[in-house]
């Protein structure tokens, strides 16, 4: 096997292994009340405090229709809040409820357990192997990605 056909396997395998792993994580954390995705954005209003839906998109990476969606159910879940921006009234903030950081408390823990059952079976030795490697990927991917 040429080390290019080595290369494209290995790349694919991890894509595969990461897709699995993800997919893992977000039944069990939706199955302890929060999505993934819905941790995510509050983890980004515990962290920030209310923003403007626009930055709250900006923060995660991800395009305002996206957040929009995301927050409407969170609304209506009452995990988030959203209130009328005193600087500019036409826009809206959005911020995590009392009950939106209970969530976000038991939608972490159910993630850490994941992760913990997942990774603990590695040695520290692989553990830091692994996360070199990571960060070999992570920066080829950003010279690709220009």
């Amino acid at each position: 096997m040429t080390p290019r056909v080595q290369a494209e396997r290995t790349g694919l395998r991890y894509l595969t292994v990461a897709y699995r792993l993800r997919k893992v994580l977000d039944e069990q954390m939706t199955a302890a009340g929060l999505s993934l995705a819905r941790t995510k954005v509050l983890q980004v209003l515990d962290r920030h405090g209310a923003l403007r839906q626009a930055v709250l998109a900006e923060q995660l990476g991800l395009a305002p229709r996206s957040v929009t969606q995301v927050v409407e159910a969170l609304e209506r879940a009452q995990l988030v809040e959203r209130a009328p921006d005193p600087g500019d009234l036409r826009a809206k903030l959005v911020a995590i409820t009392p009950a939106g950081v209970e969530a976000l408390n038991a939608g972490t823990a159910a993630g850490e357990r994941v992760l913990a059952a997942i990774f603990d079976g590695l040695g520290q030795r692989q553990l830091a192997d692994l996360d070199g490697l990571l960060e070999l990927i992570e920066a080829a991917t950003e010279e690709v990605a220009g």
